[in-house]
C-alpha cells in the first residue's frame, strides 16, 4: 500500500512538473492544463482510484495557500479597496446562491429546495488558489488584482456559513435567517479576532529568534494553528488565516532577517507550487467517479442542466460587477466622498474572473451520503456533477480568455511601476548616503569603505535620474570585517528604514516595497557570501 502511494504520488508530480513546464511554453496558466490532465489520467485503466477527501482541502491544503496570499496582499490596497471586496465577498456570494438555487429547482422541480441551496452555496465563492495562481500571470493595476484576490480571501466564510445552514435544512427541514446572519457576524468575526490572537505570539518568536529553518519551520505551522484553533471553536478558519496572514505579511520587515526571507521566499514558492499542482490535478482525477455515480441518468439532460448553471454562475456575477459599479458611479454624483472604486472596463474584467476551484468541489463532496432516517441525500451525486462542471468551466473558459479579454479592454499595467519604483530606490539611496555622511567621521568606519558606497551610490542615484539602473560588477573582500560588517549593517538598516516609511506613507505599494526589499537582501546577502554589496 505504502509503495503504490508512493508510486502514485511520484506519478503525479512528474505529470504536474510536465505540465507546468508546457505551461509556460504556451504561455497560459497552468491549473488549465493540469485539471485536463487529471482528467485524461483519470481515465487511464489500472491506474488506482483516487478519491479526494475534503478534509485534505480543508485541512491539509487550504492554510497554508490562504495564508501566503494574504501576506503578500497589500494591506494598503486591501483596506482603500474593501467595500467592493465586501460587496463581491458577501453580496454577490448571497445572490449567487438563491439565483442558481432558483435555476436548479426549475430545471429539477424534484430536488428539495434546501439542497438547490447547498449547490448555489458550493459554488458562489470564487477560489483562492484559482483566482491567485490565474491572476498573477497578468500584468493588471494593483487596485484590480487586490479586490480579485482579496474577494477570493474572504468569500469563503459567506459561503461556508450558508452552506452549512442549507445542510442543516436539509437535514432537519427547518431554517432561520435571524440565525444564519447572527452566526455569519460571529463566525467572521470570531475567526478574525483568532487570527490576529495566534498572530500576536508568533511575532514574539520571530523577535526572539535568529534562525532561518526555525523561523520559516514556524511560517509553516502558523496557517495551521490559526486554521484548526479557529475550526475547534467554530468559527472561521479561512478568515483566521487571512488575519495572521495580512498581520504577520505586514511586519515581516521588521520580524524576519534578510536571509531567512531569502530562504522563506524559495521554500515558500515550491511549497506553494506543489500544493497547488496536487489540488487542480485531484479536481480533474474526480470526473470519472463523478460520472459513474450518474450513469443512471442521461447524459444530454446532465449536460443540458450543467450549460445551464453554468451560464447562471458567469452571468450573474458579470450582471452584478457592472451594475454595482454602475450604481457606485450614480451615487458619487450625489454622494462626492463615494467615489467607484473601478470603471466599468475594470468591473467587466472581475466579473470575468470568477474562478472557483478545489473549495467549492470539497464542500460538495463533504455532503453526506445520507439524512438522519437513513434515506440517501437526495441530489448529493447531481450537485458534486454540477459543481465539477462549474470549476471545469470557469477555469477552463475564462481562465483561457482572460488575456485577449485584458488586451480587448486595455487593461494591462501601464502607468507607474517603472516610475515608482525608481523614485523608491532614489529615495532610499539617498537616506543610505546621509547615514554614510553622519558616520564616515566615527573612528570604526573604514574611511574607504566609507568612501567607496559613497561614489557608488552617488552614481546609482544619478543612473536613475537618466532613467538607467544598472549596476555591474563588484568589489573585492575588504580586511577588517567587523568594522566593515557594522558599517554595512548600519547603511542597510537605513535603506530599509526608508522602504518601510515610504511603504507605510503611503508613497509606494507593498509590490514595488517587495521588490526593493529583495534588492536590499540580496545586496546584504551578497556581502555575507564575500563580495562588496
Amino acid at each position: 500500500m505504502v509503495h503504490e502511494t508512493v508510486v502514485l504520488s511520484f506519478i503525479l508530480l512528474s505529470v504536474i512538473v510536465a505540465l507546468a513546464i508546457l505551461a509556460t511554453r504556451l504561455r497560459i496558466p497552468y491549473p488549465i492544463l493540469l485539471v485536463i490532465g487529471g482528467i485524461l489520467l483519470g481515465f487511464l485503466p489500472n491506474l488506482p482510484d483516487i478519491h479526494l477527501d475534503p478534509n485534505l482541502i480543508f485541512v491539509a491544503f487550504l492554510p497554508p495557500l490562504i495564508f501566503t496570499s494574504a501576506w503578500f496582499t497589500s494591506w494598503r490596497d486591501f483596506r482603500e479597496s474593501l467595500r467592493p471586496i465586501l460587496l463581491q465577498a458577501v453580496g454577490l456570494v448571497l445572490l449567487t446562491m438563491l439565483l442558481v438555487a432558483w435555476v436548479l429547482h426549475t430545471i429539477h422541480p424534484d430536488l428539495p429546495w434546501s439542497v438547490a441551496f447547498i449547490l448555489g452555496a458550493v459554488v458562489s465563492p470564487t477560489d483562492t488558489v484559482a483566482a491567485g495562481t490565474v491572476i498573477k500571470n497578468f500584468r493588471l493595476p494593483h487596485r484590480l488584482t487586490t479586490v480579485i484576490e482579496g474577494e477570493s480571501l474572504v468569500n469563503d466564510a459567506t459561503a461556508l456559513v450558508a452552506y452549512r445552514f442549507a445542510l442543516a435544512a436539509a437535514l432537519s427541514g427547518t431554517f432561520s435567517p435571524g440565525a444564519a446572519a447572527l452566526q455569519f457576524v460571529l463566525v467572521s468575526v470570531g475567526g478574525v479576532l483568532i487570527g490576529l490572537i495566534i498572530a500576536w505570539p508568533v511575532t514574539w518568536l520571530y523577535q526572539r529568534i535568529d534562525d532561518a529553518t526555525s523561523e520559516i519551520v514556524i511560517s509553516l505551522l502558523t496557517p495551521y494553528a490559526a486554521y484548526l484553533f479557529a475550526e475547534a471553536l467554530q468559527l472561521s478558519g479561512v478568515l483566521s488565516c487571512v488575519a495572521a496572514g495580512l498581520f504577520l505579511g505586514q511586519r515581516s520587515a521588521t520580524l524576519l532577517s534578510a536571509n531567512t526571507r531569502l530562504q522563506a521566499g524559495a521554500f515558500w514558492n515550491v511549497a506553494v507550487f506543489l500544493l497547488n499542482g496536487f489540488i487542480f490535478m485531484l479536481i480533474g482525477l474526480q470526473l470519472p467517479d463523478i460520472i459513474a455515480a450518474l450513469s443512471g441518468m442521461p447524459f444530454l439532460t446532465l449536460l443540458g442542466h450543467a450549460v445551464l448553471i453554468c451560464l447562471a454562475v458567469i452571468v450573474i456575477r458579470l450582471i452584478w460587477c457592472v451594475a454595482s459599479t454602475a450604481i457606485a458611479k450614480m451615487l458619487s454624483r450625489l454622494i462626492p466622498s463615494f467615489q467607484p472604486i473601478t470603471r466599468w472596463r475594470s468591473a467587466l474584467l472581475i466579473g470575468w474572473s470568477g474562478m472557483r476551484g478545489g473549495i467549492s468541489l470539497a464542500t460538495a463532496l463533504s455532503i453526506p451520503l445520507t439524512l438522519p432516517n437513513g434515506a440517501a441525500f437526495p441530489g448529493r451525486d447531481v450537485v458534486i456533477f454540477l459543481t465539477f462542471s462549474v470549476i471545469l468551466a470557469t477555469l477552463e473558459l475564462q481562465a483561457l480568455t482572460l488575456s485577449p479579454l485584458i488586451r480587448l479592454l486595455h487593461l494591462g499595467e501601464k502607468h507607474t511601476s517603472g516610475n515608482e519604483y525608481r523614485v523608491a530606490v532614489r529615495t532610499i539611496l539617498e537616506a543610505a548616503l546621509q547615514r554614510i555622511e553622519e558616520l564616515q567621521n566615527e573612528e570604526w568606519v573604514p574611511k574607504d569603505v566609507a568612501m567607496a558606497l559613497h561614489r557608488r551610490y552617488e552614481k546609482r542615484i544619478q543612473d536613475l535620474r537618466m532613467f538607467r539602473y544598472k549596476w555591474k560588477g563588484s568589489q573585492p573582500s575588504l580586511e577588517r570585517p567587523k568594522a566593515i560588517g557594522r558599517f554595512y549593517y548600519e547603511i542597510l538598516h537605513a535603506k530599509r528604514l526608508a522602504a518601510i516609511d515610504l511603504r507605510d506613507s503611503g508613497s509606494i505599494s507593498d509590490e514595488i516595497f517587495h521588490a526593493i526589499e529583495h534588492d536590499i537582501d540580496l545586496e546584504e546577502a551578497q556581502f555575507h557570501r564575500g563580495k562588496m554589496p
